[in-house]
């Protein structure tokens, strides 16, 4: 019981965070169905034409970043870019991929509060999209 009373609480805790902070990130593993925790992601907004680092960050047990965007900054209706250095993950795991990094530009629109981008993997091929 005490087990399933720290995982609710922690699944509140993720959702409340999703909530408060603009983007979150998930990484799963095709191959094996997993999360794909200790990706390291950056997030970049473009500005005058070159990209700006704004924040990193690293997936947790789960494959997650709940809060990707920096707390002290305004999220803009802008064009953003989210980096996961799968290159960097797969070789922790002694594998081979095809890609060393998978960049996911986006623009926000100011239509929703909360903008989730998953990422589906494997070491030869990649799918993402625009979440909830």
């Amino acid at each position: 019981m005490k087990k399933l009373c720290l995982f609710a609480g922690s699944v509140l805790f993720s959702t409340w965070s999703m909530a408060q902070n603009p983007l979150s990130v998930h990484v799963l593993n095709l191959e094996n169905g997993l999360p794909s925790p200790e990706v390291n992601v950056t997030l970049e907004e473009q500005k005058n034409g070159k990209w700006v680092q704004i924040s990193q960050a690293k997936t947790n047990e789960q494959g997650r970043i709940t809060a990707l965007f920096p707390e002290n900054q305004k999220f803009k209706n802008t064009t953003y870019k989210v980096t996961f250095k799968t290159g960097e993950w797969f070789n922790k795991h002694n594998k081979k991929t095809f890609f060393p990094e998978v960049p996911v530009i986006f623009q926000t629109d100011g239509s929703v509060n909360h903008y989730h981008i998953p990422l589906l993997l494997s070491p030869y091929g990649y799918s993402t999209y625009r979440g909830n």
